[in-house]
Formats: C-alpha cells, structure tokens, sequence
C-alpha cells in the first residue's frame, strides 16, 4: 500500500468532514436546509414590513433600496453564519478527537467552508429570483464582488477559529457572541444608509471591518454607487488576515485543551 503524504491525509479528512457536516444539516433537522434559504427571504420580508410601517428611505445615491439592502443582508449573513456556526464546530466534533488524523482546527475550516458554500448558493437564487420578479440585482463586477465575498468569508473564518478557543472552553460565552451579533448587524449598515448619521458616529462606525465588506460589495454590483469616504479594502483584508492567523495560532498553543475538554 502506497503511503499518503501529509497533504493527501489532511485532504482527505477535510473531504469526509465535509460530508458528514452535510449529512448532518440534512438528516438532523428537518428545516435545517430549509431554512438556508427562508433566513434572507424572511430578513427582507420582516424589513419590508418594518419599512412600510416606520416610512420609506426616498433616496440611496447610486442604488435602488430592495436591491441595496438584499445585497448587504446576504453579505453580512455570510460573516455572521460562518462565524457563529464555526465557533460550535470544535464541541459538537469533540468524538472525532478519537482519530489522530483530525485536528480541532479541521473541524472549523470545514465547517466554515460548508456555511461559506450555502450562502453563495442561496446568494445565486436569490439573484436569480429577484430578476424573475423584475428587481436587477446582477454585479457589475463579478469578480470583485466575488473576491470581497472571499475577504468577508475569511473574516467570518478568522472570528470562528479565534472565537471557538473560548466558547468550547465555556459554552456561556457562546451566549455573549450571539447577543453581539444583531447590534454589529445595525452598526454594519444592512438595514439603513450610515451617510444618514452624524459626522461623529461615521467615523466610529468605520472602525466596523463589516461596514467596509457590506460596502465595498454593494459598490462591485452598483457602478454609480457612491461610497462614504474611509471606506478601504486594505482595511477589510487586514482584520480579516490577521483574524485567521491569531485564530491558527490559537488552535495551535490550546490544542491539547481543545482535544480533552
């Protein structure tokens, strides 16, 4: 029998994770799948509703409103479910430990790379409904829309491998991040335009990398949109690198904790 190099080992524990997390979204929920796809139609639902009983933003420069917020929505939805399905993924994985082929850290890449994979699919039919319905929601840069989505997706992955050291030491501060995550939703920009507020909260707002990603990608799918100024992808791709890099190192040092929580 031919030995299997590192790499063939770590591609092929990857590969059967996968398909267990898979199997796992389709055989131990019932709505599990379903709900991939309900979550951003009742995000726009819910806000529509919302939008017709607070009154109506006239004007977003260079986009129209339906548009300009499923374009966000999904964006920041892709962070958010990376990061918090990604921070579980060492604890619900802890029997594979048993084979010393899989790592603490395989768990939440594959885990991060199937939620990453599910929201470009529901992202697709989405387009592809809204144009059926009349609503233009094609990019006009497909490849730097896309390539934004990759940064946001890495910072959804860097959040996961650094936030799941602690949350599988204490499962309670699973709590605290998810109590976070709907202020960061607001203070993101999904739902109304940040130009709208005052110079001062502008500029602590920028301080939000997921403010930069929601942005930078709703500029990729509106040539005439018109970004607030500070607005930087240098900005996005340093949180969301060094995100992944404190994350790694992290898994590495509490490794051995990890395995025997």
């Amino acid at each position: 029998m031919q030995k299997r190099s590192p790499w063939q080992v770590t591609l092929h524990v990857w590969h059967a994770l996968f398909m267990r997390e898979a199997m796992a979204r389709i055989t131990g929920d019932r709505l599990g799948w379903v709900w991939v796809f309900v979550e951003p139609i009742a995000h726009i639902v819910i806000f529509m509703s919302l939008r017709q009983l607070m009154g109506r933003i006239r004007h977003i420069s260079g986009a129209e409103f339906i548009p300009w917020f499923i374009v966000g929505m999904v964006t920041f939805l892709l962070f958010s479910v990376v990061m918090s399905r990604s921070i579980n993924a060492i604890a619900s994985n802890r029997a594979l430990f048993a084979y010393r082929q899989v790592h603490p850290v395989d768990t939440v890449l594959v885990r991060a790379a199937l939620e990453g994979t599910l929201k470009v699919l529901v992202f697709a039919l989405l387009i592809l409904g809204a144009n059926l319905f009349g609503i233009q929601l094609v990019p006009d840069n497909a490849v730097y829309a896309a390539f934004i989505w990759l940064v946001v997706w890495l910072l959804g992955l860097g959040a996961g491998l650094v936030l799941s050291v602690p949350v599988t030491s204490a499962q309670e501060f699973g709590k605290f991040v998810t109590m976070l995550t709907m202020p960061l939703y607001f203070l993101s920009g999904v739902m109304f335009p940040i130009q709208f507020l005052p110079r001062e909260v502008r500029e602590i707002i920028l301080y939000n990398p997921m403010f930069h990603g929601v942005e930078l990608t709703r500029a990729a799918f509106f040539p005439q949109y018109q970004l607030m100024p500070g607005i930087s992808l240098q900005y996005l791709l340093f949180w969301a690198l060094s995100l992944v890099l404190l994350g790694l190192m992290l898994q590495l040092r509490y490794k051995a904790r990890l395995m025997a929580q």
